[in-house]
C-alpha cells in the first residue's frame, strides 16, 4: 500500500510518499516541496499547488493519504493563507479519491516518536530511522509530509487490525 503524506504550506508544501510491504515495513518512494512564487497572485499558486499534486498523484497511485491539521493561534493572515492552500489539497485529494486521514501535529510526534512534544529534529531522525533513509530527508517541510504519511500507515494498518477498513 502506499501512503501520501501532506504538510499543507502556501510558499512550501511537503510532500511525502511510502510504501507499506508486504511485512509491514515502511520505505520512502519519493519526497520533496511544492514552492509557489510569493510575487504570484495567490489563485495562481494555488493552481499550481493543485497541478504539482496532483501530477505526483497520477505518478504514484497512493491508496491512503494523510494530511496535517491547521494549528496556529498568533497569525491569523498566515492560517488563512495555510487554510487555502489546505482546501486545495483536500480539494486535490478528494478528487483522486483516496481517503483522507488528518492529524494535529502532537498526534504526529507521538506516532513517529512516542512523544507528543517532541523537538523538530527528533522527529526528523525518527523519520530517518523508520524509512532507513541515509539522511534526514530536507527541506524540514518534505520531513514533515514523510512523518505525517507514517503517522497514516500507522494508524490504517492499526485500524485494519481492529477491523475498521
Amino acid at each position: 500500500m502506499i501512503v501520501m503524506g501532506v504538510d499543507p504550506g502556501t510558499a512550501l508544501t511537503g510532500y511525502g510518499f511510502i510504501e507499506i510491504s508486504k511485512n509491514g515495513q515502511l520505505s520512502a518512494i519519493d519526497y520533496g516541496v511544492v514552492k509557489t512564487p510569493a510575487k504570484e497572485k495567490m489563485e495562481n499558486r494555488l493552481l499550481q499547488l493543485y497541478e504539482s499534486l496532483n501530477q505526483k498523484i497520477l505518478l504514484y497511485q497512493p491508496q491512503r493519504s494523510a494530511v496535517e491539521k491547521l494549528f496556529f493561534h498568533n497569525n491569523v493572515t498566515t492560517a488563512m493563507s495555510v487554510g487555502q492552500a489546505r482546501g486545495v489539497i483536500m480539494l486535490c485529494l478528494a478528487k483522486a479519491g483516496l481517503e483522507i486521514a488528518e492529524f494535529t501535529p502532537m498526534e504526529v510526534k507521538q506516532a513517529v516518536v512516542g512523544y507528543g512534544g517532541a523537538e523538530k529534529r527528533q522527529v526528523q531522525m525518527m523519520v530517518k530511522s523508520i524509512l532507513n533513509l541515509t539522511e534526514i530527508p530536507k527541506p524540514d517541510d518534505a520531513a514533515d509530509a514523510l512523518a505525517i504519511a507514517i503517522c497514516g500507515a500507522n494508524t490504517y494498518r492499526s485500524n485494519e487490525v481492529i477491523g475498521m477498513f
